[in-house]
């Protein structure tokens, strides 16, 4: 389908354009940007549909471990299937005779690292808003090189002046329109789910005081 041809739209489309504010900018974040960090980027746009992070869930698995432990003892805890890494992490350190302290510092640090991680992904983005409309002031320069190089020829001046104005527009749509509210979404979502994740410490850090109510013999039996 040729979209230039369409009523309205083909006066604002022009490849060579796209192409220098598109690629340039892809160019630019890449050099700027880890690979890891990278790839987060592109997998955190899977996450701007999804419910936010809710931690109600986890605090009821976390009471119903609580009641297995106090009934048959922490050991019986390794036997549990957790699908969240940070509960898993943190029981597994209570079935090996963590304290609470260490507990509460373990949950911090993966909570910190899985926080970094998050705004490493949004950074790339934020990074993008910032470089689109330097990449189209650059577009602006090369199409008005090649306008003033063309004076000559009225029919390509056209065709130049348009690259120098749309590869502005087309910075800033990117980096209003696209770039800044990804961003913007990914900052406020790894806020959330770290301040949700904070609530997890105290009841896992509990976890580890659980005295059983029968012995360890009864567990073997």
């Amino acid at each position: 389908m040729n979209l230039t041809a369409l009523p309205g739209i083909g006066p604002f489309l022009d490849p060579l354009a796209l192409a220098i504010v598109l690629g340039g900018t892809a160019v630019a974040v890449l050099l700027r940007t880890p690979l890891g960090d990278l790839g987060r980027a592109l997998a955190a746009l899977r996450t701007l549909g999804r419910r936010r992070f809710e931690v109600e869930p986890l605090l009821g698995q976390i009471a119903a471990l609580g009641r297995i432990a106090q009934r048959h003892g922490v050991i019986a805890l390794d036997r549990s299937v957790i699908a969240d890494p940070d509960v898993a992490a943190a029981v597994a350190a209570v079935v090996d005779s963590a304290s609470p302290d260490q507990v509460t510092a373990l949950l911090e640090q993966r909570r910190i690292a899985r926080f970094e991680r998050h705004r490493a992904a949004a950074e790339m983005w934020s990074g993008a808003a910032d470089i689109a409309p330097a990449m189209g002031m650059i577009g602006t320069l090369i199409g008005l090189v090649q306008m003033f190089t063309a004076m000559r020829d009225p029919a390509t001046i056209g065709a130049a002046m348009a690259v120098a104005l749309l590869t502005t527009l087309y910075g800033a749509v990117v980096a209003c329109l696209v770039a800044t509210p990804i961003a913007s979404r990914l900052k406020r979502q790894a806020r959330h789910e770290a301040q949700e994740r904070a609530r997890l410490a105290a009841p896992l850090a509990e976890l580890a005081l659980v005295q059983p109510r029968h012995g360890a013999q009864e567990l073997a039996a």
